[in-house]
């Protein structure tokens, strides 16, 4: 990144930084769209079990992942205020964190996936395809773990780019074993749901070979020496990085997981019904990609500028984000409106299944606007690292309001599983008029900008 002086030159970096992370996170979601949509169209049980499986492994993953994007404010301060010395040492610690809590997560999951889904009401070859998909992404969760950190390395640079570009590459590799794994192609067995778990693993052995040859021979990366030393491992260090991590980890945590907590509570309703709630929700995942992408650009962003004690300038970058993702989300909810149709025939060809999750998207409209206000201020209030409150926040709006009001509506009134979805709509909103008062808040006790 670069100081600006003018709105204009503001917008256009902003651009810069946004548009290349918005095409890495497509790209990246496009794993779980390709799996979840080809697994569709192998079986209405091999999108179940893929759901199913899915809604385990993301609240984890994007979870523990959140706790190692403490990296990107940390490296945007350290830039911003010209210690770059600093750097590298900061770097091999969270990679070193970030295998002891993939390990972790493989060794709890070991222990613990059998028994979750023995107690969900599945039909047992759903049940099954669910295990075994979870099986087979395990054997990527460490180079998905390290990948973060480097990624969140390169971005805090300012170099988004990068990552598109290391994201476009394995992207195909991705699809290409989707194809094989799950229809049987080219002599391998039809492994439907599984194969896109294994697909997936391999695409992230690929993104972190490649981020690791970027950063050791390319510049700028090459010149930190992120390699070039192995440091011992500081626990002190690991502190300070959970410190602002584990905030951010489990407020994307809480948000996740919902969205999960939702999917395992519909296993008491049918296949059908589980299949339509997955293809809506993988699509409005897809759109919600948009406001995560702004939200990251502006922790880059803003913990750029507020390193470098440039305070107006980071207020400037905040609302920029916010204004630009509230007219994404005015466009979607037009797109959804219109190509509801079309869009629940991507993910299905069953006439049941696509009438349902046409339903379903109607209501993920509602959405679009709370995303584009609660996700860009999170990412602007990790730019002031200021985490905690988005921690308290997140957990009443969708754990204390969104679930249970989402749980009585279902149970209660004729809405039944959609009776879920508002509920959602409802925490969401909450959660997204409290953080804006706390960005306000933060914005405002913050001191001056020095007049140097």
């Amino acid at each position: 990144m670069v100081q600006t002086t003018t709105f204009t030159q503001k917008l256009k970096q902003f651009f810069i930084l946004f548009f290349p992370v918005f095409i890495t996170q497509i790209a990246l979601f496009s794993m779980s769209f390709f799996d979840t949509m080809m697994s569709g169209h192998a079986s209405s049980a091999d999108l179940a079990g893929v759901a199913i499986g899915t809604s385990i492994w993301i609240p984890a993953s994007t979870g523990l992942t959140g706790i190692l994007l403490s990296v990107t404010p940390t490296v945007a301060q350290l830039k911003g205020a010209k210690r770059e010395h600093e750097v590298a040492p900061v770097i091999m610690q969270a990679i070193y964190l970030a295998i002891t809590a993939a390990l972790a997560v493989i060794l709890i999951g070991t222990f613990a996936v059998s028994p979750i889904l023995s107690h969900m009401n599945l039909e047992s070859n759903v049940r099954t395809i669910a295990a075994n998909f979870l099986l087979a992404l395990s054997f990527g969760i460490v180079p998905l773990f390290v990948y973060t950190v480097l990624r969140c390395f390169i971005d805090a640079l300012g170099k988004t780019r990068v990552t598109m570009f290391i994201t476009l590459l394995s992207l195909p590799i991705n699809i290409l074993l989707n194809y094989v794994l799950i229809f049987g192609k080219f002599g391998f067995p039809r492994l439907g749901g599984v194969g896109a778990g294994i697909a997936s693993a391999v695409t992230y052995w690929c993104i972190l070979l490649i981020a690791i040859y970027m950063i050791h021979t390319k510049y700028p990366f090459a010149p930190f020496g992120i390699f070039k030393r192995l440091y011992r491992v500081s626990f002190a260090k690991w502190k300070e990085l959970l410190k602002l991590g584990v905030p951010i980890g489990f407020a994307i945590f809480f948000e996740t997981s919902i969205f999960a907590a939702v999917t395992l509570l519909m296993s008491s309703f049918d296949t059908n019904t589980i299949a339509a709630h997955q293809a809506a929700l993988n699509f409005a995942s897809m759109l919600y990609m948009t406001p995560l992408s702004l939200a990251m650009a502006m922790t880059i962003a803003v913990g750029f500028e507020v390193g470098a004690n440039r305070l107006h300038d980071a207020k400037v970058y905040s609302w920029l984000g916010i204004g630009i993702a509230l007219v994404f989300a005015l466009l979607y909810s037009v797109v959804i409106f219109v190509f509801d149709e079309q869009v629940a025939a991507i993910y299905t060809t069953d006439p049941v299944v696509r009438e349902l999750a046409q339903q379903f998207l109607l209501y993920a409209i509602l959405f679009q606007i709370s995303d584009a206000i609660a996700t860009p201020v999170q990412g602007a209030l990790r730019g002031y690292k200021d985490v905690n409150a988005a921690l308290i926040m997140t957990l009443i709006a969708y754990w204390i309001i969104g679930l249970p009001l989402g749980h009585i509506l279902a149970i209660q009134t004729d809405l039944a599983a959609k009776g879920y979805w508002v509920g959602l709509i409802s925490g969401l909103a909450f959660g997204a008029l409290f953080l804006s008062m706390r960005l306000l808040y933060v914005q405002k006790k913050t001191p001056k900008e020095a007049a140097a």
